[in-house]
C-alpha cells in the first residue's frame, strides 16, 4: 500500500517536530517576557500583566534554542 510506504516529512518528521516545538518554546518566552499579555484582552489600552521571572525565562529560552539548534543541525546532515 501507498499509505504504508510513505511517512509524512518522510525520515525527518522528528525533527521537524523538535525545531517547531524549540522554536515556540523560545519565541513564547522571550514574547511573554518582553511584551506580558493584557489583562483583560477586550481593552488595548488596559493594564498588562506582571512579567514573568526571569529565572523562569532565561532556561525555557535557552532549552528552545538548543532543540531548535540540533533540530536544525539534524535536517541540514
Amino acid at each position: 500500500m501507498l499509505a504504508d510506504e510513505t511517512l509524512f516529512l518522510g525520515k525527518d518528521l522528528l525533527p521537524w517536530l523538535l525545531l517547531a516545538i524549540g522554536g515556540a518554546l523560545l519565541v513564547a518566552n522571550l514574547a511573554a517576557y518582553l511584551r506580558p499579555p493584557l489583562v483583560d484582552p477586550r481593552r488595548p489600552d488596559g493594564a498588562r500583566r506582571e512579567r514573568p521571572p526571569l529565572g523562569r525565562v532565561v532556561p525555557l529560552s535557552l532549552v528552545g534554542a538548543f532543540v531548535s539548534a540540533w533540530a536544525i543541525a539534524s535536517l541540514v546532515r
